[in-house]
C-alpha cells in the first residue's frame, strides 16, 4: 500500500518535471502540433512514456514490486508503441501505419493460449483499434489525458480484483504520470501529448484489461470492455460515421471530433472535456461493476444506448462548410490554366485535376473557421505559412484601377474648378480663359484675349473690372 502510495507520487512529480524541460526543446526542434490555434510542443507523451516506464522499471529492479511475465511483456511493448508514436510525431506517418504497429505489439502481450485464435485475433484488433482511437481523442487540451486517468484507474481496479498486483501497480502508474502531465496539458495547453503518448495511454489499459479478462467467455468480457473505453469508441464512431456521410475520407483530419462539436453547442474547452470526462468517469464506473460482479452483464447496455444517443445527436451539429456549387474558387482553390490543383494539404484532389481540366472549390469558405477546431479543415501543417502569407497579401493588396475610372486626386481637382476652366483660380500659361461670371448680374463677362505680343511667359493680359455697384446706382 505504502508503496504503492510511493511510486503514484514519484510518476507524478516526474511527469510534470519532464514535461516542463522537455517544452523548450519541442519548441527548438520544431516538434509542435500546428493544428491548435497557436504553436504547441509535442514531446509530453515522451515525458509520460519515460515516468511510467521508469519508474515501473525501479520497482522491478528493486523488488519492491517485481513486475510479472506478462506486465513486463506489456511496458515493454507500450514502450514500443511510444517509440512509433514519436516518430509518426516527426515525420507525419499515416494513420495506417500506427495501426499495424499497434497491433503488431499487442500480439506479443496477448495470451493465445487461454483465449485462442479466433479471440486472440478479436483482442489484438481491438487494442490496435483503442490505441488508434485515443490518438484521435488528442484534439482538445487536457481530453486524452482526462479520459486516460480514468480508464487506467479503472482498469487497474478490475486486476487489483483478480489480485494482479503487478497489472495495478503499473497502470496506477500511468494514472499518476498522465495526472502530471496534465498540470501542462489543460487549457490552455503549454505542451500536448503527441502520437508518442496517446497511443501507449491508449494501448497500456486496453492491453492490461485483456489480460484481466483472459480465461472469461467471450460475451461476459465485452459487457465489461466496451464500458471501460466507450467513450473513446464513441468518438471513433462518430467521426468514421460523420465522415461516411459527408463523402470525405476517413483518415483525414478534421474538426469533427466529439469536443469540436460540443464547442459548436457553446461550451469551452474546460467545460467540454469536464463534460465528456464526467461521461468517461460514469461508463467506466458500470464496467469495474460489472467485472467484480455487482452489475449484471446486460447493464452494460445502459452505456451503449447512451453512446448511441449522444451520437446521434451530435451528428446534428454541423461542421462540415458545404461546397457552393458554380460559385467562385474560394482560398486554396487554384483554376485549371493555373497548374494542378492543389488543396491546403499541398496534394492533388483528383486525377481530372491533375491533368487541369475544370475547377475545383476548396471544402470551406475564405475564413470559414468552425469554433473549436484547433486547425480549421485539418489542414497539413505546412500550409500554415501560405495561410498567413495569403491573408497579408489580400489585406495589403491594392485593386486595380478599372478602365474609364477617375482617380481621388481627379475627381478633387473637378469638383473644385472654377467656372472659367482654372482651377483653383489659376491658368496655365497660354491657355485660353474662359467665361466668367460677374459678380452682380452673374452674366459670362467675356474672355480677355491672349497674351499680348512680347510679353513675359507666365503674365496675364489685363482682365476688364466687373461693373461697379455704386457707379451704376450714381448714373441713375
Amino acid at each position: 500500500m505504502l508503496y504503492g502510495i510511493a511510486t503514484a507520487i514519484t510518476a507524478l512529480l516526474l511527469a510534470a518535471v519532464l514535461s516542463a524541460l522537455l517544452r523548450v526543446p519541442a519548441l527548438r526542434l520544431g516538434l509542435v502540433h500546428r493544428r491548435r490555434a497557436r504553436p504547441v510542443p509535442l514531446l509530453g507523451g515522451v515525458a509520460v512514456v519515460a515516468s511510467t516506464c521508469l519508474v515501473a522499471a525501479a520497482g522491478g529492479w528493486t523488488g519492491a514490486a517485481p513486475l510479472g511475465d506478462g506486465a513486463a511483456r506489456l511496458l515493454a511493448a507500450g514502450a514500443g508503441v511510444g517509440a512509433l508514436g514519436l516518430v509518426a510525431d516527426v515525420w507525419r506517418l499515416k494513420t495506417q501505419f500506427l495501426l499495424l504497429g499497434a497491433a503488431v505489439a499487442a500480439a506479443f502481450v496477448v495470451p493465445w493460449g487461454e483465449l485462442g485464435v479466433p479471440a486472440g485475433i478479436a483482442a489484438v484488433l481491438w487494442t490496435a483499434a483503442v490505441a488508434v482511437a485515443f490518438h484521435g481523442l488528442d484534439h482538445a487540451d487536457g481530453l486524452a489525458g482526462t479520459v486516460g486517468v480514468l480508464t487506467a484507474f479503472g482498469v487497474g481496479a478490475c486486476a487489483a480484483a483478480e489480485v494482479m498486483d503487478d497489472l495495478a501497480v503499473l497502470l496506477s502508474v500511468l494514472a499518476a504520470a498522465l495526472t502530471g502531465f496534465l498540470m501542462h496539458n489543460w487549457h490552455p495547453a503549454r505542451i500536448a501529448f503527441g502520437a508518442c503518448g496517446s497511443l501507449f495511454t491508449g494501448f497500456l489499459p486496453a492491453c492490461a484489461a485483456v489480460l484481466v479478462r483472459a480465461g472469461y467467455d467471450a460475451g461476459t468480457s465485452g459487457a465489461v470492455l466496451f464500458p471501460l473505453t466507450a467513450v473513446v469508441t464513441a468518438d471513433a464512431v462518430l467521426v468514421v460515421v460523420s465522415r461516411r456521410l459527408a463523402g470525405r475520407p476517413v483518415v483525414r483530419h478534421g474538426p469533427d471530433h466529439v469536443a469540436h462539436r460540443l464547442r459548436r453547442l457553446g461550451l469551452t474547452t474546460p467545460g467540454a472535456v469536464v463534460l465528456v470526462g464526467a461521461a468517461a468517469f460514469g461508463s467506466v464506473l458500470v464496467g469495474v461493476l460489472v467485472h467484480v460482479g455487482w452489475l449484471a452483464p446486460v447493464r452494460a447496455l445502459w452505456v451503449a444506448g447512451a453512446l448511441l444517443l449522444a451520437v446521434l445527436g451530435l451528428l446534428c451539429v454541423r461542421v462540415y462548410v458545404p461546397r457552393r456549387p458554380g460559385g467562385p474558387p474560394t482560398t486554396g482553390a487554384r483554376t485549371a490554366g493555373a497548374g494542378v490543383h492543389t488543396t491546403r494539404t499541398g496534394t492533388a484532389r483528383t486525377a481530372a485535376h491533375r491533368a487541369g481540366a475544370g475547377r475545383l472549390e476548396a471544402p470551406r469558405r475564405p475564413g470559414g473557421r468552425v469554433p473549436g477546431a484547433d486547425d480549421a479543415g485539418g489542414r497539413h501543417p505546412r500550409a500554415a505559412g501560405a495561410g498567413v502569407r495569403r491573408l497579408f497579401a489580400s489585406a495589403l493588396s491594392v485593386p486595380r484601377r478599372q478602365a474609364g475610372a477617375r482617380t481621388p486626386a481627379e475627381r478633387l481637382r473637378e469638383a473644385t474648378r472654377a467656372p472659367h476652366g482654372t482651377a483653383f483660380g489659376l491658368r496655365a500659361p497660354g491657355a485660353p480663359r474662359g467665361p466668367r461670371p460677374s459678380s452682380l448680374t452673374g452674366l459670362p463677362v467675356a474672355a480677355a484675349g491672349p497674351e499680348p505680343a512680347g510679353a513675359e511667359p507666365g503674365t496675364r493680359a489685363r482682365r476688364p473690372r466687373d461693373p461697379d455697384p455704386f457707379d451704376l446706382l450714381s448714373s441713375l
